[in-house]
């Protein structure tokens, strides 16, 4: 067993996941969607964090802690079903904070320049666990490959 699982579950059990460490978390998934999570990917959730409101006031040491239980769960059989429950659990639907979520998401997709099918398929399964429709989805797609886009140098 490995120490960080340790972590992970003593905090599990010790904690109840907050909304602000379910967005977390649903970066964290997001990013290791793909088994490689990259530096873009991991500077996008950093800079998220430092910006949105949404973290004010929320605690960075619990990202590590956070970030470790991600990774942990997702080793385990049904881990991902775990999580996504647990992540579904934390965030107060009603509150729009369900389509911060998915944006969230869809922003690390798009911060390495490039979606692979791993990251879509997840996008997917995190829209309907989180309850996010298809119009809001798609405007919040089409709005994280607009603040993504790259201009090519000529």
């Amino acid at each position: 067993m490995r120490s960080g699982w340790r972590v992970g579950k003593a905090w599990l059990m010790s904690n109840v996941m907050s909304p602000q460490d379910a967005l977390i978390a649903t970066m964290i998934l997001m990013s290791a969607a793909d088994r490689n999570m990259s530096d873009s990917e991991l500077k996008e959730i950093g800079a998220i964090v430092e910006l949105l409101p949404a973290f004010e006031n929320y605690d960075n040491t619990r990202i590590t802690v956070v970030s470790e239980t991600v990774v942990d769960l997702l080793e385990q059989d049904e881990g991902l079903d775990t999580l996504l429950g647990m992540i579904a659990g934390a965030i107060p639907m009603g509150e729009g904070l369900n389509e911060t979520a998915y944006a969230l998401a869809c922003d690390v997709a798009a911060a390495d320049g490039a979606i692979k099918q791993e990251e879509i398929r997840l996008l997917e399964i995190i829209r309907h666990r989180l309850q996010v429709g298809r119009l809001s989805a798609a405007a919040i797609e089409r709005a994280a490959r607009a603040r993504h886009l790259r201009i090519s140098a000529e």
